[in-house]
């Protein structure tokens, strides 16, 4: 019997600063759940806005019995922190150096099979969602894409999907 994992699924995002960005938005995100597991970060272009600037997209999955009020809380706190104007009544069309987005609350092995349209309208994180999803259930998993090498710390991630298990009991 596979071993159940109950959490929720990030969408995350960034078109300033995306590299930087990224790597801050995971760093914060460990700060409150040193146990991460990530799809590999995609460069996208922008999608429903105008602009020239690509995103760098990635998919979180965060092992948690958390309420989803707290962690959206979470969410909104690293968005404000990397300078995203959340009152902004445009916030949603404009460049973004945050965007960090609750897809669903998941349990894993029972979900796994939940299709990607179920979880979000977002067509471009489908890859990302299905890459993770894999990786979760020890699956082997070919995305083409390439994914976006980004360093935090002494991490680097996004060329494949990993977990990072940060060890607060070391530096």
């Amino acid at each position: 019997m596979s071993h159940v994992q109950s959490g929720y699924l990030l969408g995350i995002g960034s078109n300033i600063n995306p590299h930087e960005n990224i790597a801050q938005i995971i760093h914060l995100l460990l700060k409150h759940h040193p146990l991460l597991s990530l799809s590999r970060v995609l460069e996208i272009p922008p999608i429903g806005m105008n602009s020239h600037r690509d995103f760098l997209n990635v998919v979180v999955f965060i092992q948690t019995e958390q309420a989803e009020v707290d962690l959206k809380a979470i969410c909104n706190t690293i968005e404000v922190q990397l300078g995203r104007d959340r009152n902004d009544p445009a916030r949603k069309t404009k460049d973004r150096p945050a965007d960090l987005d609750i897809l669903t609350k998941i349990q894993l092995p029972d979900d796994a099979e939940l299709p990607t349209h179920k979880i979000t309208d977002e067509y471009f994180l489908y890859p990302l969602l299905d890459e993770i999803i894999a990786h979760l259930m020890n699956n082997p998993f070919d995305l083409q894409q390439k994914g976006v090498e980004i360093s935090v710390d002494s991490l680097t991630f996004g060329q494949t999907a990993t977990t990072i298990n940060r060890n607060t009991d070391t530096r």
